[in-house]
């Protein structure tokens, strides 16, 4: 009886550490991944505050020379 006792509680110990293994495997590769989408995410995310900042520099530069051209066209000024 103790040898059926030990053999179920060996067999039962090796089941829980190969499930474990697979387990452990399974998260580190879910982490990676995790990983790789986070960098994505950062690089789309760098890319439209560069976009945006463009933008607003490019409005900037024509609302200037709109401005400007109104100081020079209006003869109004006494």
């Amino acid at each position: 009886m103790k040898k059926l006792f030990l053999g179920l509680l060996v067999a039962a110990f090796t089941l829980s550490i190969y499930s474990c293994r697979e387990t452990t495997e399974s998260t580190e590769t879910n982490v990676e991944e995790v990983e790789t989408d986070l960098e994505r995410t950062g690089e789309d995310i760098e890319d439209g505050f560069e976009d945006a900042g463009n933008e607003i520099e490019q409005t900037g530069e024509e609302v200037g020379q709109e401005i400007e051209q109104e100081m020079n066209e209006t003869d109004d000024i006494q």
